[in-house]
């Protein structure tokens, strides 16, 4: 999910090279959706600009074209020069993504994909793919596939011939409907036979807990996808079902995803006089507004960390500022800037910075002016080997804030 000084001094600069980036952008997709040139096949001067740098492009795409001693596939070539402009913006949120990078951005954001359920990450040590994480209701989660199982092969392709993103493609991209793997978990050999099929990603739970007889509705939000707001909806009145005199929302470790699932979890809290955010663009300001009632009668405590980022500081900002709401945790990321994500014919994608975004007072959260907590707490390491709500040290210093209350 640049300084304000670097932003300032490239302003102008990165006006005009973010004209030039659209216009050069609008002629290489056409062609790759059929006008590819291919030698002496159309007349280059029919794309001709007033523009010298478009120009440029066109006669250097031509040249290279025409010239190489080797048969060139243009689709890559279309797609290497929208990679390069990316990268020449010179900012870390604006990227290209490939085939492979695009299903596993794509699956992260949609909130579903169709596959068999796993994680995998190469073991750089045996060469195996090692599972990192068996989703819930998935295909590998009824075959009792669990994280730390080595992958040796796929349908009688060795794991250590493969990358992960091979890897994945066999399953992702491929036609069959079952898959056959082989698996090594504590030195002995499993043979599993997985069903592929459409598996919903789980990025929003909950729990309650009770201190002085008060009733503390907690819900964890691990990235905003697109059916992040159904299942949080679903969460929270099954918690005010059971009369919660308050809740803590817990968006640690959530680096963002969909703003439009911000706009809706804050419209549940928010009503139409009060500010969920601000774009500024090019020095526009314009302000977006809650939609609900505003007629929660429970507290909202905050947790956030340094990996809370982009969309999950904007649920913070959004929730604190207008709510009085504490923070608890350690400083937030500090992402300031809004991405707007463009699919290419090809099946790939690029995401690029358009804005900024301001907190509802104002405040541009970027860089290292991330939102500063209430009351700083570290997470005890112990937590990492546990994973105990006991070992937790920031969701118990949340619950003693409301204890003490």
């Amino acid at each position: 999910m640049n300084n304000e000084q670097k932003l300032n001094e490239r302003k102008n600069v990165f006006s005009t090279r973010e004209t030039i980036l659209l216009v050069i952008l609008s002629l290489i997709i056409g062609i790759s959706m059929g006008m590819l040139l291919k030698r002496n096949s159309i007349n280059i001067e029919d794309y001709k600009t007033d523009n010298k740098y478009l120009n440029e492009f066109i006669d250097n795409y031509e040249y290279i074209v025409n010239s190489y001693y080797k048969d060139i596939d243009e689709e890559k070539l279309v797609s290497s020069a929208i990679a390069g402009m990316m990268e020449s913006l010179d900012d870390p949120y604006s990227m290209y993504f490939d085939e492979s990078e695009t299903d596993n951005f794509s699956a992260t954001l949609d909130g579903s994909y169709e596959g068999v359920g796993i994680q995998v990450t190469k073991d750089d040590e045996t060469g195996y793919m090692l599972i990192t994480s068996v989703f819930k209701n998935s295909p590998a989660a009824s075959a009792n596939l669990i994280p730390g199982d080595m992958i040796t092969e796929v349908d009688g392709n060795l794991a250590k011939d493969l990358s992960s993103s091979e890897f994945s493609s066999i399953i992702r991209n491929g036609k069959k409907d079952t898959y056959n793997l082989k698996i090594i978990r504590d030195n002995k050999e499993i043979s599993v036979t997985l069903n592929k099929k459409v598996v919903t990603l789980t990025s929003v739970t909950s729990d309650i807990y009770e201190e002085n007889d008060k009733k503390i509705g907690y819900i964890y939000i691990g990235v905003f996808a697109s059916n992040t707001y159904e299942q949080f909806k679903t969460e929270l009145e099954n918690l005010e079902k059971q009369n919660i005199d308050y809740l803590i929302l817990d968006v640690r470790g959530n680096t963002g995803g969909h703003l439009t699932a911000v706009d809706s979890i804050l419209d549940l809290f928010l009503n139409k006089d009060q500010i969920m955010y601000q774009f500024n663009q090019n020095g526009n300001i314009t302000k977006t507004y809650g939609k609900g009632s505003g007629t929660k009668d429970y507290e909202i405590v905050l947790l956030g960390d340094e990996v809370s980022a982009s969309a999950s500081e904007v649920l913070i900002a959004g929730i604190k500022e207008n709510l009085g709401s504490k923070l608890i945790g350690k400083k937030t990321y500090g992402k300031g800037t809004v991405q707007e994500l463009v699919k290419l014919p090809d099946g790939t994608q690029y995401k690029i910075t358009v804005k900024k975004w301001l907190t509802p007072n104002g405040n541009w959260v970027n860089d290292s002016n991330g939102i500063v907590p209430d009351i700083d707490v570290d997470l005890d390491l112990k937590y990492y080997e546990t994973y105990e709500a006991s070992d937790d040290t920031q969701l118990e210093a949340a619950l003693k804030y409301i204890k003490e209350k």
